[in-house]
């Protein structure tokens, strides 16, 4: 059976991770350039077909996927004479693998119905490890059929792939995802600076921690950094994070409430953004709270 062209726009690190994946596969990829040349290149070198806009992108695809880093630069590439829908076939199947905002994709999705088309939201879990090896979760929701269409690549890219009903369930369930992964892994920087403060050892605050209930695999991700001095074991930077917060904190407001717990996390995670640790990972959010407590 021939296997669906694909298009995709955003080789960051996991995009160009999941491009690979597409290649070791056979896939034929068609891409064009967004920010990093050098994974452009990588991918050109492997057999990648580069092209110069969205639109011409779309036209050589029956699957076009985006991995971008906001809502606003996915409606960056849809939107326009040169971008994505005014140059998808008929039929074709649009997947924002990116974390986006709810709002923004349903409202992205109704143009490309209108363009004949459909678009699905996929965002993903796991790391750009396991993205060359086939390894993602994705959280997927949209049309069904259009789901179905595109489930075998879906599961090519992925060990578990989820499909959770209307389009923008997969953003929202994301965002959410988010919002108590990095609630979590911000309570657990906030303990191991208290606990210098308070003159307890920091091992010593995880081991009797971590034989209760509140046991978990942020706490030890954060627990690499804040005891062992490993920050890369939460590959997840902290101004990503102060996005995906923000996202989650507006999609409560687009919905008519008010997150109750957001606001102390997301204004830790823009701060310390803001003071230069945007490029570290979350887990040396540790560092901000030792900061802030010693003043």
């Amino acid at each position: 059976m021939t296997k669906p062209t694909i298009g995709f726009i955003g080789l960051g690190l996991m995009g160009s991770a999941m491009v690979s994946r597409l290649h070791d596969l056979d896939y034929a990829v068609t891409i064009t350039a967004n920010r990093s040349r050098p994974r452009i290149d990588a991918a050109v070198e492997r057999g990648a077909v580069e092209v110069g806009t969205a639109r011409e992108v779309a036209m050589a695809s029956d699957i076009v996927m985006l991995c971008m880093d906001t809502s606003q630069s996915v409606e960056a590439r849809m939107n326009g004479e040169d971008g994505v829908i005014a140059g998808l076939k008929p039929g074709a199947v649009v997947i924002d693998f990116g974390t986006s905002l709810p709002a923004s994709t349903r409202a992205l999705a109704e143009k490309v119905a209108a363009a004949g088309a459909t678009m699905l939201d996929g965002p993903l879990g796991r790391t750009p490890a396991q993205a060359y090896d086939g390894l993602l979760n994705i959280m997927a929701s949209g049309d069904k059929p259009a789901f179905d269409k595109v489930k075998p690549v879906l599961d090519d890219l992925a060990e578990n792939v989820f499909y959770l009903g209307a389009v923008g369930s997969g953003h929202t369930v994301k965002l959410m995802n988010n919002f108590f992964g990095m609630t979590v892994a911000n309570a657990m920087a906030e303990v191991f600076a208290m606990s210098d403060v308070a003159g307890v050892d920091r091992q010593q605050v995880y081991d009797v921690v971590s034989a209760g209930p509140l046991k978990s695999v942020m706490m030890d991700l954060v627990k690499a950094y804040g005891v062992d001095g490993n920050p890369e074991m939460l590959a997840f930077s902290i101004g990503n994070a102060a996005k995906d917060l923000g996202y989650y904190d507006q999609m409560a407001k687009d919905a008519g409430v008010e997150s109750q717990l957001a606001a102390g996390p997301l204004t830790a995670l823009q701060t310390a953004a803001a003071e230069g640790q945007g490029d570290q990972m979350v887990s040396q959010m540790v560092d901000y709270y030792a900061k802030k407590f010693s003043k």
